[in-house]
């Protein structure tokens, strides 16, 4: 038709739909992926600046003279550094990591540090992995990652059960930034499921915030977690929102642009449907967090603003076209935005210091995350996630066990109603009513 006309008809659509795809893809920006989200507030936030510097000492050799400490320092007294691990000491099964007693936040961390891109032992574990490799828990994860958690518990299983045991009110945290936050995040998980390994730990007192981490875990595990686990991505940030396998990006490391552009534009042209029916498609962990602090079409950087959710659908899909899609990915840039960012809210918030206000809102973020987690778990069983869970009870497995002691409550009526029958059959057999009403034996 078109050559009868004269004009190409068919090829001018064909380029006008692929520059309009073009032009959409360029203007999506950081702020589409969260624009949705509600707002983070101080409290919940307050951890992960100092999290952050927390990761950063583990690069120092000595933290009684560091030589790359952040203005402020990094918060952590040298006597109450109860262990670091080397490289040397983990013989390359896990990154680096120290586990530090926090008395003044009531809270034992164990932080792990990122990708060393000078160790093949990092490599190593990035490269042990392929799609659907590892099932763990009704789910996909990656393989290395919970080979390198599984490690790393078994290492300091008693230390963190004596730690857990010796201070009951404290919480234990896990926090890693990039490889680190992976196997934060696995570690995490699997705590949850051997919680008898630390002494029958509450799941409450677990914790883990993963630092611009890798995608790990399918969406199922990712949404079911995320009461336990928080992912912070700033801005840009490239790597949680590639389903690049993880081997695939470091082995491109050099011509990484190319690679996510290529990336980018195959994931744009796959339906979301079909990416959440994916089983082994993987995804960043739990609750997000993203800090935006760009605006697009502006120069510099603008006082940040810090969204969370628990999203299902629309969960960090899309790379964006930015050159700061690897810069943000910096543990340096991440702690010095959110420190930034925690500044912002702790001004903004006048009743800061009224301690009946703070119990208050601190309820009210709890009753938030609660509803929003149990949304995610409906929505995903909505979209036909596969292995997605309904959302649990408020009280855990109450309602099993209602319909148990149900059922038992059932039985032992049943089984009391069958003996008082039995009791009175035997007493009509045996006895008998004389004439002044009296029960009597009957006479053989």
């Amino acid at each position: 038709m078109s050559i009868l006309c004269g004009l190409p008809l068919v090829e001018c659509v064909y380029c006008l739909a692929c520059a309009r795809w073009a032009w959409k893809r360029c203007l999506h920006t950081a702020g589409h992926d969260s624009e949705n989200w509600g707002f983070a507030t101080a409290e919940e936030f307050e951890p992960i600046p100092r999290l952050c510097r927390y990761i950063l000492a583990v690069y120092e050799d000595d933290l009684r003279h560091p030589l790359w400490a952040p203005p402020g320092g990094y918060g952590i007294s040298p006597d109450l550094l109860l262990l670091k691990k080397t490289y040397e000491d983990t013989r390359g099964r896990a990154p680096p990591y120290v586990l530090y007693l926090d008395h003044e936040h009531e809270d034992i961390v164990l932080a792990i540090r990122g990708l060393n891109l000078a160790k093949e032992s990092d490599y190593a574990v990035l490269l042990d992995n392929k799609l659907g490799k590892k099932k763990y828990d009704g789910g996909y994860v990656h393989n290395g990652l919970l080979k390198a958690a599984g490690w790393v518990l078994d290492a300091e299983c008693e230390v963190l059960r004596e730690l857990v045991a010796k201070h009951p009110n404290y919480t234990l945290t896990f926090v890693g930034h990039s490889l680190g936050a992976g196997v934060a995040a696995m570690l995490t998980m699997v705590v949850v499921q051997n919680r008898d390994r630390l002494g029958n730990i509450d799941r409450k007192r677990v914790r883990c915030y993963a630092i611009a981490p890798a995608r790990c875990m399918s969406l199922n595990l990712a949404v079911r977690y995320a009461d336990v686990i928080n992912s912070v991505v700033l801005q840009d940030d490239f790597l949680p929102r590639t389903a690049t396998p993880l081997e695939d990006i470091f082995k491109s490391l050099f011509c990484l642009p190319c690679l996510l552009c290529l990336r980018c534009m195959r994931d744009t042209c796959i339906p979301e449907e079909k990416m959440l029916k994916d089983p082994r498609r993987l995804y960043a962990p739990g609750r997000l967090y993203h800090i935006v602090e760009r605006k697009p079409f502006r120069m510099g950087r603008f006082p940040p603003v810090v969204r969370t959710a628990v999203p299902v659908d629309g969960r960090f899909e899309h790379i964006v076209l930015s050159c700061n899609a690897t810069s943000d990915h910096a543990i340096i840039w991440i702690e010095k935005e959110a420190q930034r960012a925690l500044d912002l809210m702790l001004e903004k918030d006048e009743t800061i210091e009224a301690p009946a206000k703070q119990k208050m809102e601190r309820q009210e973020t709890l009753t938030r995350h609660n509803d929003e987690y149990k949304a995610a778990l409906q929505r995903a069983k909505t979209l036909d996630v596969p292995h997605a869970y309904t959302p649990p009870s408020e009280y855990g497995t109450f309602n099993d066990e209602g319909e148990e002691n149900s059922t038992r409550s059932q039985g032992e009526s049943s089984n009391k109603s069958s003996v008082d029958e039995s009791w009175d059959a035997l007493i009509e057999r045996h006895f008998d009513k004389d004439e002044h009403g009296h029960t009597v034996l009957k006479k053989e």
